[in-house]
């Protein structure tokens, strides 16, 4: 079992396996065709209240804001319904070799599709 992330607009790869969206928006000027998704995920995708509070802050991405932000994401994943689509997530990982989780921000340190895989992973191994 691996669970990756992958940028939306980076070439769709064989060796993504099951490829799913975790934002809740669907990412600008993407076809569906051209994203190859197997699901959309929308619920496990941090709030809208957030994700615009993250965005209104000017140092949303420095590394400590961020943290502050994983923290309450993590929050979220635990509530309803996010965490009936992390549930979903988890399963599927446990069911196929890979499980790439595809997301839209430009930045690929600083997202919440990094610490929903840390969450994945830990619920699929814990």
């Amino acid at each position: 079992m691996d669970v990756q992330i992958k940028r939306a607009y980076d070439t769709p790869a064989s060796a993504d396996g099951i490829r799913v969206l975790v934002d809740r928006l669907w990412p600008r000027g993407l076809s569906k065709q051209a994203a190859e998704l197997d699901l959309w995920l929308k619920e496990v995708a941090p709030s809208a209240e957030l994700r615009r509070a993250w965005h209104a802050d000017p140092q949303g991405h420095d590394p400590r804001h961020f943290a502050s932000f994983a923290k309450n994401y993590r929050a979220e994943l635990t509530e309803p319904p996010a965490s009936i689509a992390l549930t979903q997530l988890v399963q599927l990982a446990h069911e196929s070799d890979t499980l790439t989780l595809v997301y839209g921000a430009r930045d690929e340190q600083i997202n919440h599709a990094v610490v929903l895989q840390q969450v994945v992973r830990e619920q699929a191994l814990g």
